[in-house]
């Protein structure tokens, strides 16, 4: 199985996509002779052509809303914002029309959209580039949002994404574009809803998502050595959440700890805890369940203050040691 970054992999899923279905197509700002902010779409114009793949001004509103008529015509857009920061410019179009539209004309239409953005912090690029807004997205009924972790996880949910018929908002990190992972080249899909424990354990569940499952991981190699088991568990999907398999986790471990980069207050780790408090896994838990988001502050320039915003190893690791040690 070749091995590939997670920013090759994302390209690999939309280039076999474009091949195998006509109705796929790119729209975005600087995707075709530029490849993209990052490079993702290096190629595309020359393999697809400009029909295909259709550079637009710098307009996020522009762009989403004309992947939505497009997707009502029965084509399949991919529509890029540069910056997830800059979906708050396209909101509209994405909560009150993408959204809804199956629902206001009782199941006549869909529309089937992917709205590709990188978020999240340590590249230096300063509050207006560095946002977590996924939990924003996640309270608009009819959105799916994915948020792949691993480079296998992004070519799957991405052909998943691209296939289904509801609008899905595919949310990459910018810090994972270079790292690598082995991945089929072979056509394959990962299931939207659908949750992996990455690491098995007894003594805690650490519920993370994208960058800190990585940072999670390398924690929990460390503890394994002191004979602390976490059990990580990657949702890939936060909008629907996979609960069944975080609640039968905590069952099994007793203990909870959610870990995101978006802002600790109205993060998505509320909507974990309340799933779980809820459930019959409330009987199994014998430590006050916590989570560790980012620090309510805009991300900061300096690097250093940076990194102090979101959750670090450290802090991680500092969390679980107490949870486990019963100081929490």
């Amino acid at each position: 199985m070749p091995e590939m970054t997670y920013l090759e992999a994302i390209r690999q899923a939309l280039w076999q996509e474009m091949k195998r279905d006509e109705s796929v197509f790119l729209i975005g700002e600087d995707i075709g002779v530029y490849g993209g902010a990052f490079g993702l779409t290096h190629g595309m114009l020359d393999e697809f052509g400009p029909e295909r793949v259709r550079e637009t001004p710098i307009s996020e509103a522009t762009i989403v809303a004309t992947a939505v008529g497009a997707s009502l015509l029965g084509m399949r857009p991919v529509a890029e914002i540069m910056f997830m920061d800059f979906v708050l410019l396209a909101l509209d179009q994405i909560a009150n029309q993408a959204a809804k539209m199956r629902f206001m004309f009782g199941g006549r239409t869909s529309v089937p959209i992917v709205v590709r953005m990188p978020g999240g912090s340590g590249t230096g690029a300063a509050s207006q580039h560095s946002q977590s807004l996924e939990s924003i997205l996640m309270h608009f009924p009819g959105l799916k949002v994915v948020n792949p972790s691993t480079p296998y996880d992004a070519k799957g949910l991405m052909l998943a994404s691209i296939r289904d018929p509801n609008p899905v908002c595919f949310v990459e990190h910018k810090a994972l574009y270079k790292t690598k992972g082995d991945v089929p080249e072979d056509d394959y899909i990962i299931p939207i809803g659908v949750a992996e424990v990455k690491r098995a354990g007894r003594d805690l569940t650490v519920v993370a998502n994208n960058i800190m499952v990585m940072k999670t991981l390398n924690v929990a190699k460390r503890l394994a050595q002191d004979g602390i088991e976490v059990e990580v568990i990657d949702p890939r999907t936060l909008l629907p959440l996979d609960t069944e398999t975080i609640i039968n986790s905590v069952v099994k471990t007793g203990r909870l700890l959610v870990v995101h980069e978006a802002c600790q207050t109205g993060g998505w780790a509320g909507e974990v805890i309340a799933s779980v408090v809820g459930s019959p896994a409330f009987d199994y838990i014998d430590a006050p369940v916590r989570r560790l988001g980012g620090k309510d502050i805009p991300i900061p320039y300096n690097r250093g203050l940076e990194k102090f915003a979101v959750p670090q190893e450290a802090d991680i690791e500092n969390e679980i040691r107490a949870m486990v040690g019963g100081a929490l």
